[in-house]
């Protein structure tokens, strides 16, 4: 039985909803703007399939309010993260990123933060980061706790140790003075890794404390911010380095087939692509890919510009909560043209390759030759039967992956043309074919084939306009066979032989066929 949502009490607020099964598993988080209109969402009818079986589960939802969609962002995805409930999405931390930790100890430590299999952190005190690699990391932390005077000691030992002897802790553990000026040391540390305080101010006022000390003659003091200089540059050089591979462009392909989305990044390094990734989820509820791109960079390093395929939702929230998350401005771009444009079409072409196995390879000719965006799996092909005034009909095939779907055809009886104007009659049957599918929220074709010629596909291109839908659309001529591209003046000629050319003609030749078979029905029964 479907949970009645008029017994739950839903505020009209912003935050998330925790949906849970009959023995309050959760089985999926959600964000909105207003709680009340998304949750109600849910429980309508025309919801894809997925996400009905979803609503079925249902016997709960828990609300948290927040007080702006930001908050809710943030909540929602530290809340996945931690209870990864089997309707999200939910991208596997690869663990190439470390955390720090400042422990609460009353002398604090500086560690590496250690994470359980749900994501949570191991041990007490504040969390910092993500930075890169481990291994590199380590080195800056052995530098950070040399430069910031920090202990590595499990338990503050009896007397001074050798760290103490080496100048690379200052001995709290004896010396009131250095219990006295390690808050300060944490204090300085923690500006650094929040990001309140640049490294080079703080090494400028390093070095004027370095003058003042030799100034006025103190050069015990002098020569130890000297050598805590020395290190700094050391951890500079590091960090010019992470700077240079933040600031590279990371690319983001996204593709729909079925309620799944499937989705490629490329991460480009001094014009080199150094990484790829791919990650696939389905489309139940709220899952988007804004809410992909929230998941990844909450434990992948965020660049300056994220170049997509398509304008995520909520774009300007996502790149305001992640400029806050890196302490510089991030964009979200999805290009026009350059060669950012071209980089995407790589991603799109790599995500085809991948959603291509068990399609016939003229399919993907078909692809090459048209130069369309992707990958025409689903065709369907519109052809007029008229046998006289009376008997005019509109019939539509679709081929599958380069076969007959009969399940797909379609036929029509032509309702808005008087006499024999076969222009008027194509633009009424695409027309309602797209605006139905538009209404319904039902998936489009990836290519509309128009049985004729410059006329014809005129006349489609015009009620494709009308219907407000954007599919890339051809026409095939029977007389030589010639293919019209909306882009090209000159039909493009295929050999009679192309494998290509072979599937089209079949799409064609069926629409003929299952109109013809539809006309004599008609006539049939009309006589």
């Amino acid at each position: 039985m479907i949970l009645n949502i008029s017994s739950l009490n839903i505020p009209p607020r912003s935050g998330i909803y925790i949906m849970k099964d009959d023995k309050s598993n959760i089985l999926y988080i959600g964000k909105a703007k207003n709680l009340k209109n998304r949750v109600k969402s849910y429980f309508v009818k025309n919801q894809n399939y997925k996400t009905q079986k979803l609503v079925e589960k249902i016997k709960d939802i828990e609300f948290v309010i927040t007080d702006n969609e930001e908050e809710a962002f943030l909540l929602e995805s530290n809340m996945i993260k931690r209870y990864r409930p089997p309707y999200n999405i939910e991208l596997k931390d690869q663990q190439r990123y470390t955390y720090l930790r400042i422990t609460n100890e009353e002398f604090p430590r500086l560690m590496v933060a250690r994470r359980t299999r749900t994501g949570e952190f191991l041990g007490g005190g504040r969390i910092y980061g993500p930075f890169t690699h481990g291994s590199s990391k380590m080195l800056s932390i052995g530098l950070l706790r040399k430069t910031f005077k920090i202990r590595i000691c499990k338990r503050l030992p009896k007397e001074a140790c050798l760290e103490y002897h080496l100048g690379n802790c200052e001995a709290p553990c004896q010396f009131k003075d250095a219990q006295e000026q390690y808050s300060k040391h944490i204090a300085d540390l923690e500006d650094i890794l929040k990001g309140k305080q640049r490294l080079e101010d703080f090494v400028a006022k390093l070095e004027e404390e370095m003058k003042e000390a030799s100034y006025n003659l103190r050069y015990e003091q002098a020569k130890e911010i000297r050598e805590t200089l020395q290190r700094l540059q050391n951890l500079q050089t590091k960090q010019k380095m992470e700077t240079v591979r933040g600031s590279d462009e990371e690319y983001f392909g996204i593709k729909i087939r079925d309620q799944t989305a499937y989705i490629m990044s490329l991460r480009q390094t001094h014009g080199v692509i150094k990484d790829r990734n791919r990650f696939s989820f389905d489309m139940v509820g709220d899952n988007s890919f804004s809410s992909f791109l929230s998941q990844y960079y909450s434990s992948n390093p965020i660049p300056k510009f994220i170049v997509t395929s398509e304008t995520p939702t909520k774009k300007e929230i996502l790149e305001e909560i992640l400029s806050r998350s890196t302490g510089f401005k991030v964009n979200i771009v999805v290009p026009s043209g350059g060669k950012r444009r071209e980089m995407i079409r790589l991603v799109m072409r790599n995500i085809d390759l991948l959603l291509s196995k068990g399609i016939d390879p003229a399919v993907i000719e078909i692809q090459e030759k048209l130069k369309l965006e992707s990958i025409p799996r689903t065709i369907e092909c519109f052809d007029i039967s008229n046998h006289g005034t009376d008997y005019a009909v509109g019939s539509m095939s679709c081929f599958v992956d380069g076969k007959p779907s009969k399940s797909g055809y379609r036929k029509f009886r032509i309702k808005t043309v008087h006499g024999r104007d076969d222009f008027a009659m194509i633009n009424e049957v695409v027309k309602r074919r797209y605006l139905r599918l538009r209404q319904e929220s039902s998936e489009m074709p990836d290519l509309i084939l128009i049985d004729g010629g410059r006329g014809q596909l005129n006349a489609a291109l015009g009620a494709l306009k009308t219907a407000g839908v954007g599919i890339p659309i051809i026409s095939l001529a029977k007389e030589n066979e010639e293919i019209y591209h909306p882009n090209l003046k000159s039909p493009i000629v295929l050999p009679k032989n192309n494998s290509a050319l072979k599937v089209l003609q079949h799409a064609r030749d069926e629409a003929h066929r299952f109109g013809v078979m539809y006309n004599r029905v008609l006539q049939k029964f009309q006589k």
